[in-house]
């Protein structure tokens, strides 16, 4: 990627403001430089010295030998434009700005002048970075870091600084430390790009205040959480504090559940505190993925336990059932006073033999998928003989590695040697049951991320879609300058994407509503009208279950009195009136949509009869929602109680809301004059949903609407229909996940021969290989397939992106008992349309020289092609001239 490499493995390095000052980071950053092992030219800049720490200086920018691969910048923030500047023109490729306090026209400045000279910035106010594998410390850190598999970066210096002492203590290691700063060029997108490839790094952990690009965050965190754990902690989780991250960053103001949408959604673990933050770190280092969620406990105290328990389940997790057999030979190794049950609970005079007795047993046995090994202080025994037993258990068994374990030796003096040597083993050891406890469900978490991530919707061919229906309503509205509408103006609107409002009609005073009353029946429901009153529960605003003209003339009056009252002044449209709707053994649901700042459109659930007032009462989801992403909404909002389970979870149908949310989700992605959209309630009963109040909220809308997505929606623009040369109908489109069976019959009709081809190697394609092919974000990745009439899939053509947008690497196939059918050609003529659209300068692809067919068609379509015989390969590469800028697609 363009200038990390510049970055990450200099080959020479400047240092701008290098200095004798004490304290002052110039003379820091040259002290930590020459400390590591970097073997090329340090050259330190300042007109006041003919030498810094012992290095030869120079006067200026300008008077360097060579181009610089990096230069660290340590001066003061007005002074840094110029430097920039001059940097540029002297041909740096990468820079680090550690100043704090730049001004925004500064940036804009600084900004300019990287993207003239094609060079990336670092910062401003970043403390460095440190790459332990290379020995470079180009940075002002504190404390230097040890080599290690973990990743870090982080928006806050301080963050840094705290996070590099724990490590020293700790013995953590890391493959890259990098102070991201206020992230003005190079952000956590382009750092998770270069980090998911980085043969050094495990696993990943992101400090940050703000995303400001949350098309690239998603697109980079998608593919890099794919390959690596990616832990997230996220600063700002109230109101305030998500004031203060802005300040601090620069960035907006996104909700904190949005965040949270955000993070699972990529498939990422965010972790809450400071305290999470150092158990993740400690889970990272150490331990393997989750083969599933059954956890064991083996504990010398009930105690330990109890809290460790009492954190798992109010976090969601689950302990292991034993099976009789493992009961039995338990019942063989342990006293008869042992618990009889998970936790295993051995005793508090427990010696050595019996830890690793209890142990053999459970690894022996396939009750469980996790042990935590709790270890209490005891007179009897030596804390540190007790640990030292079980590693060498451990690291003999043959099964040990099939399971993951997880350690607690509670004590400060007793039991810090023992952690040490756990930690030496490469085991997770933690201080407290709770922070263990807590650790086992970062696991757990996000291996629920991970495989949300590969799970294949449900199809749903009968989605209505009245797209035209729709926007006419709108321009309609707009055209009487109406804004917003409520439930009797938007029940056509609704229908047109099949969801289903209950009648309404709309009385000026109350002798007109009792007349309305009359004819529609009762018992009826009556509730006020008014664009200034929001929650019209503050005025008892809605009056249900009315059996006569009187009591509907009388509760009308009052409602008026009510609000002349306490909103003297408030603009009053009259009363809705409704006959009410049935609800008995119905639940009663609230759906909105609002706009978050940085993620764009964002769907909440949680439990109608409430007046939200901000997040923390909804479950919150990006969109698009299909129907599986819209069972884990309605999933999480059941686990985290903003759906109420005791009430009606039994009842509730799962495939009836999901329809309902995904229906939304297909209206807003469509129409992104819609900014806000209440569903209160939606009474649920059975399969039946109805809409019973709907108020929605529209806006002129200009430019590109994908654009106001964080995550790239289906593209239905790229539909197309085309005959092949015998005749047949086909239909050319993106993939879809819910593609996943298809593509799965599709390969297997390629012939192994072909397969080969294709892949470079004979593969099994299984599920997880298929849900990467189908689940795309088609943001910097594009398959296009050919469908038959009978909804089979006959060919397809990829490509993939490289993060800078310069060019895409492509592969197709052609069911093998389709070839001269022509679709090879129409499937590369649209993914050249299509990468030519996006902005790309070329198209390079891969085949083996023995594949003619490709190589011919690849000819006949503009491809260069270079065929290496001794590695049997030919290289295909198109250049796409006059390549369009990329919209927002």
């Amino acid at each position: 990627m363009q200038g990390l490499d510049a970055l990450f493995r200099p080959a020479s390095i400047a240092v701008i403001g290098a200095s004798h000052r004490d304290n002052g980071a110039g003379k820091l950053v040259m002290k930590n430089l020459l400390a590591g092992n970097f073997s090329g030219p340090i050259m330190p800049v300042n007109p006041k010295y003919e030498a810094v720490a012992g290095v030869m200086a120079y006067p200026n920018i300008s008077r360097l030998p060579r181009s610089p691969d990096l230069a660290i910048v340590c001066t003061p923030a007005a002074k840094n434009p110029e430097i920039i500047e001059q940097l540029g023109s002297k041909g740096c490729k990468a820079v680090i700005i550690l100043a704090a306090g730049t001004m925004a026209e500064q940036l804009v400045e600084m900004k300019a002048s990287a993207r003239l000279h094609k060079m990336r910035l670092l910062g401003p106010n970043s403390m460095g970075v440190i790459l332990p594998h290379l020995g470079l410390n180009v940075s002002f850190a504190p404390f230097p870091a040890k080599a290690g598999r973990i990743a870090f970066v982080s928006q806050s210096a301080a963050v840094c600084s705290t996070i590099l002492d724990w490590a020293r203590h700790n013995d953590v290691g890391f493959s890259h430390f990098i102070s991201l700063g206020d992230a003005c060029d190079i952000d956590f997108a382009q750092l998770l790009d270069y980090l998911a490839r980085d043969r050094h790094t495990h696993s990943i952990l992101l400090y940050m205040d703000a995303v400001q690009d949350a098309r690239a965050f998603m697109t980079a965190a998608r593919t890099a959480s794919r390959n690596k754990a990616v832990l997230v902690v996220k600063s700002g989780r109230t109101p305030l504090g998500a004031e203060l991250s802005q300040l601090h960053s620069g960035g907006k103001v996104g909700m904190d559940a949005a965040y949270d949408a955000a993070i699972r959604r990529a498939g990422m673990l965010r972790v809450r505190d400071t305290h999470d933050l150092f158990a993740a770190v400690e889970t990272l280092n150490h331990a393997q993925s989750l083969r599933g969620e059954r956890l064991v406990i083996l504990t010398n105290g009930g105690g330990p336990a109890i809290m460790a328990i009492d954190t798992l389940i109010s976090r969601g997790g689950k302990l292991a059932t034993l099976s009789e057999h493992t009961t039995v030979e338990l019942n063989k190794v342990l006293p008869a006073a042992w618990s009889k049950n998970n936790p295993i609970d051995i005793v508090g005079d427990a010696p050595i033999n019996r830890y690793l007795d209890s142990l053999k047993v459970l690894l022996d046995s396939d009750d469980c998928d996790a042990i935590l090994i709790m270890h209490a202080p005891s007179a009897s025994v030596s804390s540190s003989a007790v640990a030292k037993g079980i590693i060498q258990l451990l690291n003999t068994h043959p099964r040990a590695k099939r399971v993951n374990i997880l350690t607690n030796w509670s004590g400060e003096t007793s039991a810090f040697e023992a952690r040490r040597y756990f930690t030496e083993a490469g085991l997770p050891t933690y201080r407290t049951p709770e922070s263990a406890a807590s650790a086992y469900m970062h696991l757990v978490e996000y291996r629920r991320n991970q495989k949300l991530l590969m799970e294949t919707p449900e199809s749903i061919s009968d989605m209505p879609s009245d797209r035209e229906t729709v926007k006419s309503l709108i321009q309609e509205a707009f055209s009487q300058q109406i804004y917003q509408l409520d439930t009797h103006e938007v029940s056509r609107l609704m229908a047109a994407y099949g969801i289903q409002t209950l009648p309404t009609w709309i009385a000026n005073d109350s002798t007109e509503a009792a007349h309305i009353a009359e004819q529609i029946g009762y018992p009826i429901a009556l509730k006020l009208r008014s664009p200034d009153i929001v929650h019209k529960s503050e005025v008892s605003g809605v009056v249900l279950n009315l059996r006569s003209a009187a009591e509907v003339a009388h509760s009308a009056d009052a409602i008026f009195d009510r609000v002349s009252h306490s909103y003297p002044g408030s603009r009053i449209t009259g009363l809705m009136v409704q006959p009410m709707a049935r609800r008995a053994g119905s639940q009663e649901l609230h759906i909105a949509v609002r706009s978050d700042p940085v993620f764009g459109p964002i769907i909440l659930l949680g439990d109608g009869g409430i007046d939200w007032d901000g997040e923390e009462q909804a479950a919150v989801s990006l969109l698009p929602l299909n129907m599986t992403l819209a069972r884990y909404l309605v999933i999480h909002a059941l686990k985290t109680g903003k759906l109420r389970a005791n009430r009606s979870h039994q009842s509730l149908d799962m495939e009836a809301v999901c329809r309902v949310l995904t229906k939304v989700s297909h209206l807003i992605i469509n129409h992104p004059e819609i900014t806000h959209l209440d569903i209160h309630p939606l009474l649920a009963t059975g399969k039946e949903l109805i809409a019973l109040d709907v108020s929605l909220k529209l806006e002129p809308f200009e430019g590109e609407a994908q654009a106001r997505l964080a995550i790239r929606p289906y593209p239905t623009e790229w539909e197309e229909r085309a005959t092949l040369k015998d005749g047949s109908p086909i239909l050319m489109r993106a993939v879809l996940p819910e593609d996943e069976p298809a593509h799965k019959e599709f390969v297997n009709n390629v012939s192994e021969e072909d397969r080969y081809k294709r892949f470079f190697a004979n593969i099994v394609i299984g599920h997880e290989e298929l849900a990467h092919m189908t689940q795309i974000d088609y943001d910097r990745e594009m398959a296009f397939v050919a469908i038959a009439e009978d909804g089979k899939i006959l060919a397809v053509v990829r490509a993939v992106s490289d993060p800078d947008n310069e060019d895409a690497e492509f592969a197709i196939l052609v069911r093998s008992d389709l070839k001269g059918q022509g679709l090879g050609r129409l499937l590369m003529e649209k993914m050249i349309r299509y990468a030519t659209i996006k902005g790309l300068h070329s198209l390079s692809g891969m085949t083996m020289p023995t594949n003619r067919g490709m190589i011919a068609l690849a000819r006949k379509l503009g491809f260069k092609v270079k065929i290496d015989l001794e590695e049997g390969a030919a290289e295909l590469k198109l250049q796409l001239a006059d390549a369009a800028p990329r919209s927002d697609m």
